[in-house]
């Protein structure tokens, strides 16, 4: 366990100051694919178990340190703005569940969190009790306490936690090395005893039948798929657990879950393109799941039960919510019949949509209550909620969509954790870069809001101080490219027409993967980069989700390279429109958007002064090309197949970051690259080859590691903390930033 006052920093490692950077040895291997022969000097990085590997890695971090020495004092100042900025003694907003509300604390010097619950009243309304921070309410019971069982590991990560509908059980796992295994097991929440229960090597997701009899979780292949789910007697031993489900296409992965209904329980598998759900009721844990609809190439689909009217009085019946793609490229509602035990595969056809396709609006999700059904939605590259009355259902017509408005220029809204079928309120959640994360409670019956609670920013923060636009850039195509920009309204100088006076320095942020969207957020470490005169873009470009699919579609496999250039056409706008000049500018990305900070890199080292890559995906070729990698097969339907298609790998040959760094980097801006040696999805082996053929080509390129975290790096929020300090100094640094704020 880490206390406040340990260090996560690379300083810890070492305290002899290099002479010189470390060269990695040149180890020649070569590989052979469709003709094109590759040798590669630094692939002998990859033995995560070799001395010389490991001498390598901690000679990266000694000179990393060595060359960031004098950022001391910036890094401690930007830790310390954060922690008092944060009421560090904190709880969440409290979640009832039956007869229970369960919420989460945190206390001073803690790393980790504190999982809770006090008896719901019969007469409160629904509204949450009063939980005062730091002060352990009447009746209040400790279900987990992560600060206990992180004791003596470097690294702490609770995966599962579900808890039984009776209240009496609990399932929770928990991950010690950061390799993404997790233990699960179960305690008895009427004693707070663990059971003998122990499974090993699970995958996040498990959950628990109402009853507390069984568990469903999921294992995982050699490649990291999630690909088995296992039935789970609570109280017998793990070897007579049943295997329910098992998947052998290596492109998809499985979860399992319950409907909020707690009436089924769900498989629901897919890859990038194609999805598949079962069901199977939930007190009849031993039965067969069915399948909804067989699955079908280029076709997505996910389940939510629904009692829906059926006209006659207040009847309903029974009926699943299928959310899918068929004819529907930014998806459409449909309703459909439960299959039957017994009964043979439903036909989609007869499935009636009941929120039809809208090709300016992307359905995200759905949450089916008891008298209410809410979309999640996308608009305007904005995410939004919006509630479907079901008494105001009309047979045969489309279904009327109520959406919760805000009165911001960007802003983020989502629904929150609402487990409870017959809840009346819906919890939401509400952001932006200049507002703090909001809850709210909204009365489904009346369209009230309830302010529950904003997220505390110690300090005097004001949200008017800070200040919110969108611009758009035009890419080489001549598609328009949205841009989220924030700063400090006093720290950036604008005209009388609101133009820039001055350039400003400026953060370039981008990810541009998997129909990811980076949604408009708040963050209490970035007031320290705003509050210092730094204007925080990002460019939402092609690849993400913000527009939609055709957005999505429009960056991945051989459109990707729309990726890079939708970024590098943003960082041109930014300073043709005055905003900043590239030396006053630094591009971040981190895991898929590693690879595109990378890619960018080689395409226009001239545009930026620093390039910040997290956990960057920058041997993207090389990962593809083996299957046996975690991932690899799943990613083919994103990145394209390179070992069987030809084209694919010409593509990702001609943009690959590792593959494209030039004989002479001379002229390269600055680079940080950050990793962890026990990450399974971006394996470190890529931005410590990607660095040594940086540093060999003449680029200043620096490579920070750490040794007992995994793909999210360090576990504890102080350590968290310390790690996004350190990354927000080195990029100060390059803007030519540093001491107190103006």
């Amino acid at each position: 366990m880490h206390d406040a006052d340990t260090s996560a920093d690379i300083s810890a490692e070492t305290t002899d100051a290099p002479a010189a950077p470390p060269l990695a040895d040149r180890r020649p291997a070569t590989r052979t694919h469709h003709g094109d022969v590759v040798t590669d000097d630094y692939e002998w990085l990859r033995d995560a178990d070799s001395p010389d590997v490991l001498d390598h890695l901690r000679a990266e971090n000694a000179w990393t340190r060595s060359e960031l020495s004098h950022l001391a004092p910036l890094r401690e100042a930007l830790f310390t703005e954060t922690k008092q900025r944060t009421q560090e003694t904190d709880l969440s907003v409290p979640t009832r569940l039956g007869g229970a509300w369960y919420y989460s604390r945190t206390q001073e010097g803690r790393q980790y969190a504190v999982h809770a619950r006090v008896p719901a009243a019969a007469d409160d309304g629904w509204t949450p009790p009063v939980v005062e921070p730091g002060r352990a309410p009447e009746g209040e019971q400790v279900l987990l306490d992560e600060n206990a069982e992180a004791l003596d590991h470097d690294f702490f990560a609770l995966g599962s936690f579900d808890v039984s509908a009776d209240g009496t059980r609990l399932a929770y796992a928990v991950d010690t090395t950061g390799d993404e295994r997790y233990t699960l097991r179960v305690r008895d929440l009427t004693t707070g005893q663990d059971l003998d229960d122990e499974i090993p090597d699970t995958f996040p997701g498990a959950v628990i039948t109402p009853d507390g009899d069984h568990l469903f979780y999921l294992t995982v292949d050699e490649a990291w798929r999630p690909h088995q789910v296992w039935r789970h007697r609570v109280g017998t031993p793990a070897s007579e657990d049943v295997l329910v489900f098992s998947e052998p296409d290596e492109r998809f992965w499985v979860g399992v879950g319950l409907t909020r209904s707690r009436r089924y329980l769900v498989i629901e598998l897919g890859s990038k393109t194609t999805g598949e759900a079962w069901v199977l009721e939930a007190d009849e844990p031993t039965g067969r799941f069915r399948v909804v609809w067989e699955r079908r190439d280029g076709v997505e689909y996910t389940v939510e039960h629904a009692a829906l009217p059926t006209g006659r009085g207040d009847a309903t019946h029974d009926a699943l919510l299928v959310l899918h793609n068929d004819g529907a490229r930014n998806f459409e509602l449909a309703a459909t019949d439960v299959p039957a035990p017994g009964a043979g595969l439903l036909d989609p056809a007869t499935a009636r949509a009941v929120v039809p396709h809208d090709p300016a609006v992307r359905l995200d999700g759905v949450d089916a209550f008891a008298g209410h059904v809410v979309l999640s939605l996308r608009r305007d590259a904005l995410p939004r909620v919006a509630v479907v009355d079901l008494a105001a259902v009309e047979t045969g017509s489309p279904w009327p969509l109520s959406e919760i408005d805000v009165d911001e220029p960007l802003f983020a809204v989502t629904p929150d954790a609402n487990p409870d079928w017959a809840q009346p309120l819906l919890r939401v959640r509400h952001t932006s870069f200049a507002t703090p994360t909001t809850v709210l409670d909204v009365d489904l019956a009346t369209g009230v809001r309830h302010v529950r609670k904003r997220q505390p920013v110690l300090g005097g923060y004001d949200p008017a101080d800070y200040v919110q636009q969108r611009e758009w850039a035009t890419a080489e195509d001549g598609t328009r490219v949205p841009i989220s920009l924030v700063w400090r309204r006093d720290a950036v100088t604008l005209d009388a027409a609101g133009t820039r006076a001055e350039p400003a320095p400026l953060v370039l942020y981008g990810y541009g993967a998997y129909e990811t969207s980076v949604d408009p957020y708040f963050s209490v470490p970035r007031l320290s980069l705003l509050d210092r005169g730094v204007v925080f873009a990002v460019a939402h470009v092609r690849g993400g989700g913000e527009l939609g699919r055709a957005w999505y579609d429009g960056g991945k496999l051989a459109a990707k390279p729309h990726t890079f250039t939708d970024f590098v056409a943003c960082g041109r706008h930014l300073v043709d429109a005055g905003w900043t000049t590239p030396r006053r500018m630094v591009a971040e990305g981190g895991s898929a958007g590693g690879l595109l900070v990378g890619a960018v890199t080689n395409l226009a080292p001239e545009l930026f002064a620093g390039v910040l890559a997290v956990v960057p995906f920058v041997d993207a070729l090389t990962s593809m090309l083996d299957p046996s990698l975690p991932l690899t097969v799943v990613e083919w339907d994103e990145w394209g197949d390179p070992l069987h298609d030809p084209d694919a790998y010409a593509l990702m040959r001609s943009y690959s970051p590792y593959e494209n760094v030039p004989d002479d980097a001379s002229g390269y801006p600055r680079i940080l690259a950050t990793t962890s040696l026990h990450d399974t999805r971006v394996l470190f082996v890529e931005p410590a080859k990607w660095v040594a053929r940086l540093r060999a080509a003449g680029a200043p390129a620096l490579l920070k590691i750490e040794m007992s975290a995994g793909h999210g790096g360090v576990s504890g929020r102080y350590a968290r903390w310390e790690e996004i300090a350190f990354e927000n100094a080195w990029a100060l640094d390059v803007l030519g930033l540093g001491g107190a704020p103006a």
